[in-house]
Order: structure tokens, then sequence, then C-alpha cells
């Protein structure tokens, strides 16, 4: 490969990283706005999306689960968990498996302004997803 078309890779690379970076910026940006009319911030909205999305049986979802999935240490999600119960988001159950194990699910306020925001933020979400489709084509075709 010549000098001049690895320089134009290296351009075509930053164009395309520059788009993708804007539109994630974007999305984040939106969120904040989106979930704001719903009362949340973006962290409790994520809280809520994925305590909703890891109990689908509706029994509830243990803190360390959580941790995990919003890939945070125990202390913060802890804080998050603990203001959005005060903020009648989520409450706290005992396991009906086991009594010592404390279960997450949100309330029905939690449910109704996560589909809320959810709804409101589903154009942002597939704008994000063709952008990283984009530039994941783009990747591909300039190192074949």
């Amino acid at each position: 490969m010549e000098a001049g078309e690895v320089l134009a890779m290296v351009e075509n690379e930053l164009e395309r990283t520059a788009a993708f970076r804007t539109q994630l910026r974007r999305f984040l940006r939106t969120t904040a706005a989106v979930t704001a009319r719903f009362g949340l911030t973006p962290e409790r909205y994520d809280l809520l999306l994925m305590i909703r999305t890891c109990s689908r049986d509706g029994d509830g979802v243990p803190l360390t689960e959580l941790c995990e999935r919003l890939q945070l240490r125990q202390t913060a999600v802890t804080e998050l968990v603990k203001r959005a119960v005060a903020a009648g988001l989520v409450e706290r159950r005992k396991s009906a498996h086991d009594g010592r194990v404390r279960l997450l699910r949100l309330t029905p306020d939690g449910e109704q302004r996560l589909h809320g925001a959810l709804v409101a933020l589903r154009e942002d979400r597939l704008a994000l997803a063709e952008a990283f489709l984009d530039l994941d084509e783009r990747f591909r075709d300039a190192h074949r």
C-alpha cells in the first residue's frame, strides 16, 4: 500500500470517528434532556432500565447483578438505589428463595417514568445505532 493510500485511510477513519463521536455526544445530550422531562437523571434512567430488564419475571434483581450490568462499583450502585428508593421509583423486597437477599424492582411510578423516557428516546437510539453501523461498515471497507 502506498503512502497516499495509507494517509487517505487515516483521514477517512478520523472523519468517521469524529462523526460517530458527534452522534454519541448528541445522544447523551438528548438523553439528559429527555430523562429530565420525566424527573430522572441519565444515571437513574440506566438504573431503572437495568432493574426492569434484569427482573423479567417481576421478582426483582439483586444489587450485585446491577453492579455488573451498570459496570459500576457496589458503593455507587448502592447510592443510586438508595436515592431511587427515596424518590419512590424502586422498591426493595426479600427474596422468596433466600430471606437474606434483597431484590430490587420498579414501582409503578418507576415503570411509568422509564416507559415515557424509553419511548421519547426511540428515534435517538435508532440514530445512534445507525451511526454504529456506519462506523463499522466504513471501518471494514477501509481495511479490506
